[in-house]
């Protein structure tokens, strides 16, 4: 096998069983490498193979140089996933290794154009074929001691631009020094999303009140990172969230 390894409780998961079950040379890990990744990402994956012993190689992917990619349409997963298993698909193949995605139950009933990209180009699920849902993921993952099982949800950072804004490297550069300064003051599971001049913070519910008595510090956090204004979502985190506008442009 050849995981897909992006550090999240998922993928590092499936990469601790392959790794244990089949042996590190037979299964190693590469994490995609772009203006995507949060930078503490890419940190983390490091400090994870290191860890644990993986056999892990970083893969540059050149998504962003992909105008439809760019565009940030609906299918804007499909194309990253495309620069991924373009890169990663051949590597594997040579090696006679199958590549492996990180993807639960819960990801399936989800806007995840990505999911077929990577299917269409041979790559498989074994946590859907086992039955896993991201609650099965954090079980077992605790149950092994694996740190990852209580870690925050992730995804790449486009996954903050509002659907037909497009993806540019100054858009992901303000968006991750954002977050990582709203990290730096203490807040774990949050997004901040992308429009334009405005940045709007989706925090974990029972971190909203802190954001409030740390509002100083959190729109000269986001202000430092180039957005003119900082909002508060009172509704808090929710993944995936800006898939809504899909489900309202549909006949």
């Amino acid at each position: 096998m050849a995981v897909a390894f992006s550090g999240g409780a998922d993928s590092a998961f499936l990469a601790w069983v392959a790794a244990d079950t089949l042996g590190c040379e037979s299964a190693p890990a590469f994490t995609a490498v772009s203006p995507s990744l949060a930078p503490e990402e890419r940190v983390d994956c490091a400090a994870l193979a290191a860890e644990w012993g993986l056999v892990w190689t970083e893969v540059e992917t050149g998504e962003l140089a992909d105008p439809a990619y760019a565009a940030n349409d609906g299918d804007r997963c499909y194309h990253c996933k495309s620069a991924l298993m373009s890169v990663l698909g051949p590597a594997a193949h040579g090696a006679g290794a199958t590549v492996v995605l990180g993807v639960n139950l819960d990801d399936l009933g989800d806007h995840r154009p990505g999911q077929r990209a990577a299917a269409e180009a041979g790559a498989v699920f074994p946590l859907v074929e086992a039955g896993y849902d991201k609650a099965g993921v954090r079980q077992d993952s605790r149950r092994l001691g694996l740190r990852t099982w209580d870690k925050p949800a992730a995804a790449c950072l486009a996954s903050r631009v509002p659907y037909g804004t497009p993806v540019t490297l100054g858009v992901l550069s303000s968006v991750a020094r954002a977050e990582s300064a709203l990290r730096a003051l203490g807040f774990r599971q949050l997004r901040v999303r992308h429009y334009g001049d405005v940045a709007r913070i989706e925090l974990a519910e029972d971190e909203l009140a802190r954001a409030l008595e740390l509002r100083r510090e959190v729109a000269d956090a986001v202000r430092a990172a180039g957005y003119g204004y900082a909002t508060l979502d009172l509704e808090g985190f929710r993944s995936g969230n800006l898939n809504r506008a899909l489900a309202t442009e549909e006949p």
